[in-house]
């Protein structure tokens, strides 16, 4: 139970464990975390290839089960909620942001970001709607009737953006996000990740990337399934 006048914290880990059995083998893929994130914060969750911090994101992101441990968000146990509960958690509450764009390929910039209010029940009006704004708010207002194929790499990972907050999720969980992009298309994402921070929205970004890292306010690192290191960006906490 939270102290008296302490916030519960949007996601809250507890010697989280994931186990995996692979030809007969045990793979221990996250060996006991334990974190915290308030609302608002502005992390990176740094490491090398097969340190964990995939499989911590997905199931920071509800993708996965833990073997063991406790996972709450806004302080409700996951493990008390049923599959339908999941899935509408998923398109309400967490906006995904993946490294390959994860666009359908035929199908114009606003009709992807259609798609997650569509599956929220919202009308095809009210969803038009949503979703040029959420485009205009990327910078991608002039591109609403492209398919991928005619957008660059990082006009594309801006239409996933967009997908991604057009349900005004609280949460944005980002897994390499600028793994497929040119240096000028990745500072304009990071520049949008940081307006998303500053209006208010957690940001979570997954990355390899010590250079995407220092661009957060907090960075976790993780090596063979542990928190190797907790600590904040001073220069950005001085200036915040």
């Amino acid at each position: 139970m939270d102290a008296p006048g302490k916030a519960t914290p949007v996601i809250d880990l507890t010697d989280l464990t994931r186990v995996y059995h692979l030809g007969g083998h045990e793979v221990r893929a996250l060996a006991g975390i334990t974190l915290s994130i308030e609302e608002g914060e502005y992390m990176a969750i740094v490491g090398s290839s097969g340190s964990g911090k995939s499989t911590l994101m997905n199931m920071i992101g509800c993708l996965d089960a833990p073997t063991s441990g406790r996972y709450r968000i806004d302080g409700t146990d996951v493990r008390d909620i049923d599959e339908d509960g999941l899935s509408d958690l998923r398109n309400q509450k967490i906006g995904f942001v993946f490294q390959g764009f994860n666009l359908i390929p035929r199908t114009t910039a606003l009709a992807n970001v259609e798609l997650p209010l569509a599956y929220a029940g919202y009308g095809k009006g009210e969803r038009r709607r949503m979703a040029t704004i959420a485009l205009e708010s990327v910078g991608m207002g002039d591109r609403l009737d492209h398919v991928p194929a005619e957008l660059s790499g990082g006009q594309q990972q801006r239409v996933a953006i967009a997908r991604a907050i057009v349900t005004e999720p609280s949460i944005v969980l980002a897994d390499e996000p600028t793994g497929n992009l040119d240096s000028h298309s990745t500072e304009d994402v990071l520049q949008i990740f940081q307006d998303l921070n500053d209006y208010g929205r957690t940001v979570l970004l997954i990355t390899h990337e010590d250079d995407v890292a220092a661009r957060a306010r907090r960075v976790i690192r993780v090596e063979d399934g542990l928190i190797a290191a907790d600590y904040r960006n001073e220069v950005l906490e001085s200036v915040a």
